[in-house]
């Protein structure tokens, strides 16, 4: 007998590791379609130690050329900052504008700002292909977190344009999430069928929580691994985990769907 869409996951324990402001849209899909969905965030989003770089390039956007978005919390981060420093959405009507996916495009546009370039490829290297012939001799400024790959500024500048790296947030490690995420995996009551990365971050800050507790790490070859890219699912393997279910739409619904085909294929007929 086939199963409903609206059971896709039904008997399915899926852990969301988003931040806890994010979890909500993944968390709610995965729902509609039957899954019992845990969430323990890996990452937390906090504000940099220090607003001084961003708020000199946000006091001179008109002396930039392209404005690069790599994510909805940069967006977020940014705007916060905007509107404490007084700016509104004209400041950036001087400034082409790229962001990499739909949801840091849809984050921006929801502030009424048109977004120019969104690359094929929701990833960093696509951002390079899409604006490598557009920007020698520009100014470009990229508002992100912390800790990032340096993709984009590397060969920006090797493609001759002037590129100014500002933080707008930084992710750290949620220390409250370190008990109940081994309690969960520990567990086999709790311990999830799936479990869901949306970044390299989510990746690390994971492997972090868990710790070098072998017996957890034995019980992770239980299992699965979804990931949301290429990115994410490199940092996957870098840290010694498998790669059990990849999105080929590098967003949130794509993860959603590799999952669900993931479970169809796997999953005992009846």
């Amino acid at each position: 007998m086939a199963i409903k869409k609206q059971q896709a996951l039904s008997g399915i324990r899926i852990l969301v590791g988003r931040a806890r402001h994010q979890a909500g849209a993944l968390s709610a899909e995965l729902r509609k379609l039957g899954a019992t969905v845990v969430e323990i965030p890996f990452i937390e989003i906090r504000k940099p130690r220090s607003f001084r770089q961003l708020d000199s390039a946000l006091r001179n956007l008109d002396t930039y050329d392209w404005l690069i978005l790599t994510s909805a919390n940069g967006v977020e981060a940014m705007w916060q900052r905007m509107e404490t420093l007084g700016l509104t959405k004209t400041h950036l009507a001087g400034l082409w504008i790229a962001t990499i996916g739909p949801a840091t495009k849809k984050a921006i546009e929801k502030r009424g700002v048109e977004v120019d370039v969104v690359p094929d490829e929701y990833i960093a290297e696509s951002v390079v292909r899409g604006l490598r012939n557009r920007v020698k001799g520009k100014r470009v400024l990229l508002v992100r977190a912390k800790v990032a790959r340096d993709v984009i500024p590397r060969k920006l500048r090797k493609a001759g344009a002037k590129v100014n790296v500002v933080e707008a947030y930084e992710t750290v490690v949620p220390k409250s999430s370190r008990a109940r995420l081994r309690k969960t995996i520990n567990n086999p009551q709790l311990r999830p069928h799936i479990v869901t990365f949306t970044s390299s971050s989510t990746v690390r800050n994971f492997v972090e929580l868990l710790g070098r507790n072998k017996n957890s790490k034995r019980l992770l070859q239980e299992v699965t691994m979804a990931s949301i890219g290429p990115v994410t699912s490199s940092t996957l393997r870098e840290v010694g985990l498998r790669v059990d279910i990849a999105a080929k739409e590098f967003t949130i619904p794509g993860v959603v769907n590799a999952i669900v085909h993931s479970v169809a294929k796997h999953r005992p007929t009846r």
